[in-house]
């Protein structure tokens, strides 16, 4: 029982160290969220494709971390003899307030707690910037379509023609592009 609840400890401290890197991630991710839109804004293509850039490249590193996060995930799983798809914060909170968690340090559940709680706030923030981003992108194709559609429909008075049968033509021709010389 000993080393069972040394083997949770030491996996719980794992997994702790592992979740301080998604909150930083998550914290990183919300800036690059802010730029990308700063940059929209600005109309700055350059830096837009150097932030692409950055973000491929942290994608990649992450995906390492996110498997780290599962294997420890499933080892906790394993010693606590739950199913890996069981095993949440939640789950582990609740372990670490049973009689069979006692033997652990009583800072572990506060320490898991107050991280659960950490990533809810980030995870939050996140959802809400990332609502703001895409309503931004999502106004500047509108925009965009509507500056397009008044361009290449300028010149186009609407005017209905009749020929000598009586049938209706609409004007075809745009005063837009002029190719007469």
């Amino acid at each position: 029982m000993k080393s069972t609840a040394t083997e949770i400890e030491d996996k719980v401290d794992e997994l702790l160290a592992c979740l301080d890197k998604d909150s930083r991630h998550i914290q990183e991710s919300l800036l690059q969220l802010n730029k990308l839109r700063s940059l929209v804004i600005k109309r700055d293509d350059a830096g837009l494709g150097t932030l692409l850039k950055i973000i491929q490249t942290e994608s990649d590193s992450y995906r390492n971390h996110e498997s780290k996060r599962q294997t420890i995930r499933k080892e906790l799983a394993s010693a606590l003899g739950c199913n890996i798809k069981q095993m949440t914060l939640s789950a582990l909170e609740v372990h670490l307030g049973t009689p069979s968690g006692a033997s652990l340090p009583k800072g572990k559940k506060a320490q898991v707690t107050k991280k659960k709680a950490e990533l809810m706030s980030l995870i939050k923030e996140l959802k809400k910037e990332y609502l703001s981003t895409t309503l931004l992108l999502s106004e500047c194709t509108r925009f965009n379509n509507l500056l397009l559609k008044s361009i290449f429909d300028l010149g186009k008075t609407g005017t209905v023609y009749y020929n000598s049968n009586g049938a209706t033509k609409q004007q075809t021709d745009m005063a837009f592009v002029n190719l007469q010389l």
